[in-house]
């Protein structure tokens, strides 16, 4: 199967918002923090999930991101979609000239093969996932990880604060 790191990310990240959502907009840099992947890259995948109207920006102090709608009404296939993502399991990625040129034996297998991995996505939701507690789990080791780095950040941040009476 062939999904790359563009649906992953856009997935996870997804994902992260959707657990995230009771606490407000929800701002790219601790998503980045949090699934440990770059500001640069997600601004790019929010850009064209914005313009799938799956999330939406929320400007000023305190903004971020939001789900565009509830977390039960969008689906993982949804996602991988909007970020120009596909599944595919073929060898020639869809094109049909898997073997010199020309289609191969199995290129239908495969094809028939990423299209029911298509249907299957299209039928699992961001709050289907969020209810699971592997992930609920998981989520909580990683706010758990972010707030302890926070912490040491600050500490480190007074440590190295001159006083302006001192200057």
């Amino acid at each position: 199967m062939r999904l790359t790191t563009k649906g992953r990310y856009a997935v996870t990240a997804m994902l992260d918002l959707a657990l995230h959502k009771n606490q407000g907009p929800v701002s790219l840099a601790d998503i980045s923090q949090r699934q440990a992947i770059s500001l640069s890259y997600l601004e790019q995948l929010f850009s064209k999930l914005r313009k799938s109207s799956l999330v939406s920006s929320v400007r000023g102090p305190g903004g971020g991101y939001e789900l565009e709608r509830q977390s039960q009404s969008i689906y993982i296939a949804e996602i991988i979609d909007a970020v120009n993502e596909s599944v595919d399991t073929t060898k020639c990625k869809g094109s049909g000239d898997c073997q010199g040129g020309e289609i191969c034996l199995t290129h239908y297998l495969w094809e028939d093969l990423s299209e029911q991995i298509h249907t299957f996505l299209e039928g699992i939701s961001l709050a289907d996932l969020v209810a699971k507690s592997e992930v609920k789990r998981i989520a909580e080791n990683q706010d758990r990880k972010q707030l302890l780095m926070t912490d040491m950040q600050e500490i480190q941040d007074q440590e190295f604060r001159v006083p302006a009476s001192s200057l």
